[in-house]
């Protein structure tokens, strides 16, 4: 293999397929990325098992071939590089790199011993704009699951219905829901798929730098989302996604509505003076919304916001993490919460219905 190309179209693929690999000791060859030739361009790929990425840039091809090397030396070596012409030769089972008065030489291995990432040749179920995607994913993810116990709400849901994209996440404390609106779908029937929170990080990580649509599509048990020069491609968790829609409240005995950044800060400071569960205590009542939080080595804090509060004064006790995630995924200027009880389920979501985005946020029981 003999190939020259720019610094920085190879700089990009590196940055952005490396991401995924971590150090294996029982199966060296993950901790290498594929660098080969294909249909006249160079193609990188990488894999741990779970997620694949390809990537696809120009170069001047003299000769064709492929090789693995290890991903991190060589991401690092061309990241530190200028960006000038640099010649890519294989040379046996390494690769030797120059770069005007640079040279290195790496040791590889075969292509050959390089894991299958799947080719899914079926029709995209949806296209969309990648930027509404990436903004739609980073407003649920942190919502997942952490614990393997039950794996359907380690992923995220995707669920595809007539022209629009349902994204959904929970960890049975709280709950994310993202409607996303005329999306591009291609035949009448739907789907609902649960994606792996790391495959969903590393989504919005390459979305970030996107500006072309991205293509959805089903393989058998994989799922691939494909850009213009990009594919990532992932295993789907197998399962059946908690019907959560029996728990969002559809109605409200309190409703408040204030100022986003307002409540953003006071919540932030009384994070600072909660116990070691993250308890705040919220009231609702004649016009302002009231926190306390108390630690009995810190101290107290208390602290009003005004609001346009409707229906019955109530007072409970929530997780302040979990408020602040849902608070910074809003970015409207005033927000709503409803509640109806002391235990029950209470709602975030941006005032203006067009958002598409909720929030639901379980109380902390403290009996």
């Amino acid at each position: 293999m003999k190939i020259t190309c720019l610094q920085e179209n190879l700089k990009t693929s590196l940055n952005i397929v490396q991401n995924i690999i971590g150090r294996n000791l029982t199966l060296p060859i993950l901790n290498n990325i594929l660098v080969q030739t294909e249909g006249g361009r160079l193609k990188i790929s990488s894999t741990n098992l779970e997620i694949g990425i390809n990537t696809w840039s120009a170069g001047k091809i003299e000769k064709e071939g492929a090789i693995t090397c290890p991903a991190k030396i060589l991401t690092g070596f061309i990241n530190s590089l200028p960006n000038k012409k640099i010649d890519l030769e294989t040379k046996g089972e390494t690769l030797v790199v120059r770069c005007e008065n640079y040279k290195v030489t790496l040791k590889g291995l075969p292509a050959e011993d390089f894991p299958l990432i799947p080719k899914i040749k079926e029709p995209a179920l949806i296209e969309i704009e990648a930027n509404i995607l990436r903004q739609g994913l980073a407003q649920v993810v942190q919502a997942a699951a952490l614990s393997e116990s039950r794996p359907e709400i380690t992923g995220i849901l995707f669920k595809i219905e007539r022209n629009s994209l349902i994204l959904a996440a929970t960890d049975s404390f709280r709950l994310a829901e993202k409607t996303i609106l005329d999306v591009k779908k291609e035949g009448e029937l739907s789907h609902s798929i649960i994606i792996p929170q790391r495959t969903v990080q590393e989504l919005i990580r390459i979305l970030s730098e996107q500006n072309s649509s991205v293509k959805m599509v089903l393989g058998n048990n994989q799922i691939l989302f494909e850009m213009e020069d990009i594919q990532v491609i992932s295993r789907i968790i197998d399962g059946q996604y908690p019907d959560y829609q029996q728990i969002i409240p559809k109605s409200f005995l309190t409703q408040a509505v204030m100022e986003r950044d307002e409540l953003l800060n006071l919540i932030r400071i009384a994070g600072l003076f909660s116990s070691k569960i993250n308890d705040i205590k919220i009231s609702l009542r004649a016009g302002r919304l009231e926190i306390l939080s108390q630690d009995p080595d810190l101290g107290e804090n208390k602290s009003y916001l005004e609001a346009e509060i409707k229906g019955k004064e109530i007072e409970t006790t929530f997780n302040y993490r979990y408020l602040l995630e849902g608070l910074i995924n809003i970015g409207t200027k005033k927000v709503f919460l409803g509640m109806n009880s002391e235990t029950s389920p209470a709602i975030l979501k941006p005032q203006e219905a067009k958002e598409n985005y909720l929030y639901v946020v379980m109380p902390i029981r403290l009996n």
